[in-house]
């Protein structure tokens, strides 16, 4: 069960870890850095102290963000720390050892992954700071798509400004579509058309050849599958509250009447038909070689498997593209298109921004340089290159992928745009945890045969129950 903890200054080591849930019983204190004050930049001085996730050469690239906004706020002095982890969670590991340790930062970024476990514990609500300065984040708000913003709600509070998200698109190699005699799917097909479309594949390319290639992790896994099939593998229901925000900065927005406070996921959903169907659908791909078994992790070594044409189709957002590009791939070798229709459409997707932790020296300063950092001169600094997609609509346009692709780069938004009810990652407080149980049971229940994919998801109702605390 996930510890709960009260004043960000009670939590200890053994807490700071069980925060995180079961999924990180594995880390042991000989695992654990040795943390001074210098550790964090800004510590010890009046810094502003910002952490997020990368290497130093991240934490460098932030160089001209800091310039910029110090040009704006030259009372604010500003130091940025990368944290470098395998994936989130152990970056949420490594930062709330940090807290336990008494070395907490100002600001961290925040993913999806993390926004409601930093919500529940670590985070201050920034309620009060949006509706102070709503003249001028009217503007911000009138360029992002109102499901990233619920997404950064928790009980009727917003905690982030969201400032680059990606969805779960199908990316196509287009040279394997065309051995085979296809062209990119429209926008309304099925999951029977994906089917059909990777054993086309098959049959035309190379025996080393791969149609379908997904990881095993919350993001491009199984979910979208769940998603796009009206189901999910935690009940999802939304949080009372949130009607300040809608009512004020998103009252002419058709979609305004259904939000709310933001997303919940509070009890496990394995055990419902549609879930196994979705399962069973993935396994079938699996034994009939269209797809791999999924892969733990980033997937990494994808980038070049797709653009050495050795895989037809994987799930992907737009951080793709550069790395893409940086391989080799010209613009036309590879397109993207909406994830297949089931019974519904709806898409999976992912988001971060800033968090201002509840331990903060100034809360008032680091509130600027969030507002600041949700400005459009500084999301252009920030998000020059297609490493991911930018949170402004009015970002995502022809320059950003000119020369780089892919030809149909208005899937990427069109995604909120066209589907609407499109949500994010079920990411908990116990999001950790949650990821571990899911993870165990994906490779189980894909690589057997009907009964074993039965056990398997009898087995992940019991794992998330012990995930959620319910047990």
């Amino acid at each position: 069960m996930a510890s709960k903890v009260g004043a960000v200054g009670d939590i200890t080591r053994r807490a700071a870890l069980g925060a995180l849930g079961v999924g990180v019983v594995g880390v042991t204190a000989a695992s654990w850095p040795r943390l001074t004050a210098a550790d964090i930049p800004g510590r010890g001085d009046n810094s502003l102290s910002i952490v997020i996730q990368g290497t130093k050469a991240d934490a460098a690239a932030r160089e001209k963000l800091v310039a910029d906004f110090n040009k704006v706020h030259p009372e604010i002095k500003v130091k940025v720390q990368a944290i470098q982890s395998v994936d989130w969670k152990d970056f949420f590991v490594k930062l709330l050892t940090m807290v336990a340790a008494g070395q907490s930062p100002d600001l961290v970024y925040v993913a999806t992954e993390g926004t409601q476990l930093f919500a529940e514990r670590l985070a201050e609500p920034l309620d009060r700071f949006v509706q102070r300065d709503a003249s001028v984040l009217q503007e911000y708000f009138d360029d992002v798509h109102p499901s990233l913003v619920e997404a950064m709600m928790y009980k009727g509070s917003l905690y982030q400004l969201p400032l680059d998200w990606n969805a779960a698109n199908m990316y196509f190699n287009t040279s394997a579509l065309k051995k085979a005699g296809l062209e990119l799917p429209p926008a309304d097909w099925s999951h029977l058309d994906f089917r059909n479309m990777l054993s086309s594949m098959k049959q035309a390319n190379g025996s080393d050849f791969t149609p379908y290639y997904w990881t095993n992790r919350l993001f491009g896994g199984v979910v979208p599958w769940l998603y796009i099939n009206d189901t999910s593998f935690l009940k999802e229901t939304k949080a009372s509250g949130g009607r300040w925000l809608w009512d004020g900065f998103y009252k002419n927005d058709p979609s305004s009447k259904m939000r709310a406070g933001g997303s919940l996921w509070e009890s496990p959903n394995a055990l419902d038909s549609r879930v196994e169907e979705s399962f069973d659908f993935l396994r079938g791909l699996v034994k009939d070689g269209l797809g791999v078994r999924p892969e733990e992790g980033g997937g990494n070594s994808l980038v070049g498997l797709f653009a050495s044409g050795r895989i037809g189709s994987t799930p992907a957002g737009g951080y793709w593209v550069e790395g893409l590009h940086e391989a080799g791939m010209k613009e036309d070798q590879f397109d993207v298109s909406f994830f297949p229709k089931w019974r519904t459409q709806r898409h999976q997707f992912g988001t971060a921004g800033y968090a201002i932790m509840k331990t903060a020296k100034d809360k008032d300063a680091a509130w600027e340089f969030v507002k600041w950092a949700a400005s459009k001169p500084a999301m252009e600094v920030a998000f020059a290159l297609p490493t991911t997609t930018p949170t402004r609509r009015s970002m995502v346009n022809e320059a950003l992928y000119s020369g780089k692709g892919p030809k149909h780069w208005k899937v990427f938004y069109d995604t909120l745009d066209k589907f609407p009810s499109t949500g994010p990652i079920p990411a908990p407080p116990e999001q950790a945890a949650v990821e571990t149980a899911l993870i165990k049971n994906v490779s189980l229940a894909v690589s057997g045969d009907q009964a074993q994919l039965k056990n398997a998801m009898k087995s992940l109702e019991r794992d998330l129950d012990l995930a959620l605390g319910r047990n």
